[in-house]
């Protein structure tokens, strides 16, 4: 193999002299060949394309005339020809090729605009079939576009209609591409293809995949949403990848930051659990929540959860999940909060959100973790992945094991404390009534420790504990928990069970007459 080290390319315009045209999408394909016409360029082009193009009366070769085959097996194989391939990858200024294409009768092709069959979309549809599937995989349009990729330095690859203005814009100005153009084409290209695969990938791991396990290969393809200021701190290089436009509208304030997403992502999730309940509202801090409820209005329900913490919520993020309107926006305006979420706003709360500029006001498109969906954290060497918490419990699934059974109220008490107990870090209390958090400790190292921090809270705030359901994220495995608890005043408790000792926790509740119920699934959430 003759080697040309990358340095020794020719950094010098390029003239295009033939163009292949082979699109899925044709948007704008017949403006972009209208003008490579008026410069000179000859076009080649295959199928629905070459038709496109010349049902506008411009002139356009068949590729099936330049190979001197007939495209064939349902237009599977069109471009798969060594005189197609030869003149995307032969370097017109090194002379060996040069030599051997004009003995193979090989002409250069300095232009491939190629996008390739919807692959993606096809899946996306629920009534996609794994042969559909199969007949939308883009053979020959990678092919091609790899080859020119490869050979940026002798020819132009577009892989997007986004692309062509750039194109005709230096063809107007100085009829020729600049190379720095062409390589960062090349750079698109790869991504391009890069991102096809490994849906294709994914698609065929998903297939096979046992219903009890997680791919072997995990392929992860996301363009960047858009870059970011900093990390989570001003010396750390961040951006955000991935479709987050889908599922937010950021309509007002400053760009989020790194550690905005964070918080977003948090409030989110748990507000996916509140969807479909009465008004409820939650404010966080540092991806915690530091108050949630529910209740028969929002600003109720923005009263009752400002009330569990007041002093946390200044710089924080509420979220609800009914339309904010300008009673709840009122009252969340007498604080300073940073970012508001909500489905949607009242046009009075919106004249009165909009008069602060700093505040950052976010419209949910879509909430997230609906389905199966896949996490990810970063460790040394690679990545943990998951799929994510959308486990909840129903009344019907729980498990009373003490003597006294909760009441009514107890139960709607328990089920929404155990809501909220699912997105606070562990070791994770949260004490509940009323459809209101009572107290939350969060991030201990011990149970008893988040469960004194949650008492003192409430006292902070002169909330009584009297009465109040207790949830925890993950078994208690001492007794002494459930009696810490009892003293404060809580008489139910929700938990997953499963301790070696859950016999023992079980008699400190029968003792102090408080009611347990266990749900069989633990709510970790490091």
């Amino acid at each position: 193999m003759s080697l040309q080290p990358l340095e020794s390319l020719p950094e010098v315009p390029l003239k295009i002299n033939r163009a292949l045209l082979s699109v899925s999408d044709k948007t704008g394909i017949v403006e972009l060949a209208s003008q490579l016409h008026k410069a000179d360029v000859e076009i080649i082009s295959t199928g629905g394309t070459a038709q496109k193009i010349r049902e506008a009366d411009i002139p356009v070769t068949d590729v099936s005339e330049v190979t001197g085959f007939e495209e064939c097996l349902d237009g599977r194989v069109k471009t798969l020809h060594p005189i197609i391939h030869g003149g995307l990858l032969g370097r017109t200024s090194h002379q060996p090729d040069v030599d051997e294409m004009s003995r193979l009768d090989i002409k250069p092709i300095e232009l491939v605009v190629v996008n390739l069959y919807p692959f993606e979309e096809t899946v996306a549809k629920a009534d996609c079939t794994p042969a559909t599937a199969t007949e939308n995989i883009d053979i020959g349009g990678p092919t091609m576009i790899r080859a020119a990729a490869k050979n940026f330095a002798h020819v132009c690859v577009l892989t997007s209609p986004k692309q062509y203005s750039e194109l005709t814009t230096q063809l107007d100005q100085q009829g020729k591409i600049l190379f720095k153009t062409r390589q960062g084409w090349a750079k698109e290209a790869f991504n391009h293809t890069a991102h096809y695969d490994a849906n294709i990938a994914n698609y065929f791991n998903d297939l096979d995949k046992d219903e009890e396990q997680l791919p072997q290969q995990l392929n992860i393809s996301l363009q960047k949403s858009q870059s970011l200021r900093y990390g989570e701190n001003p010396h750390q290089k961040a951006a955000v990848y991935g479709t987050q436009n889908e599922f937010i509208d950021c309509f007002h304030g400053k760009q989020l930051s790194y550690n905005n997403f964070t918080d977003v992502d948090a409030a989110l999730n748990l507000i996916a659990d509140f969807q479909n309940d009465k008004p409820a509202c939650a404010i966080f801090k540092h991806t915690v929540p530091c108050g949630v409820a529910i209740a028969d209005s929002l600003h109720k329900a923005w009263d009752k959860a400002f009330a569990t913490d007041t002093m946390s919520p200044f710089g924080g993020i509420v979220v609800v999940n009914k339309e904010l309107d300008l009673e709840t926006a009122q009252n969340i305006d007498e604080i300073f909060t940073e970012i508001i979420i909500a489905p949607s706003y009242s046009k009075e709360a919106l004249e009165l959100l909009k008069q602060k500029k700093k505040r950052r006001l976010i419209q949910i498109k879509k909430l997230p973790n609906i389905n199966r969906e896949l996490q990810f954290k970063s460790i040394f060497g690679g990545t943990l992945t998951q799929e994510a918490d959308i486990k909840t419990v129903s009344k019907k699934e729980l498990k009373t094991v003490t003597e006294r059974k909760p009441t009514d109220q107890e139960i709607e008490d328990l089920l929404f404390s155990w809501k909220v107990v699912k997105h606070v870090k562990s070791n994770a209390i949260v004490y509940a009534k009323d459809g209101q958090t009572i107290g939350i400790g969060t991030g201990q190292t011990s149970r008893v420790e988040a469960s004194e921090i949650a008492i003192a809270k409430a006292k902070q705030e002169g909330l009584s504990l009297e009465g109040t359901a207790i949830a925890s994220d993950a078994f208690f495995p001492f007794a002494d928990g459930v009696e810490a608890a009892a003293e404060a005043g809580a008489t139910s408790v929700i938990q997953p069970g499963g301790s070696i000792r859950d016999e023992e926790v079980i008699e400190a509740a029968n003792k102090l007459n408080m009611a347990m119920v266990f749900t069989g699934n633990r709510h970790f959430r490091h």
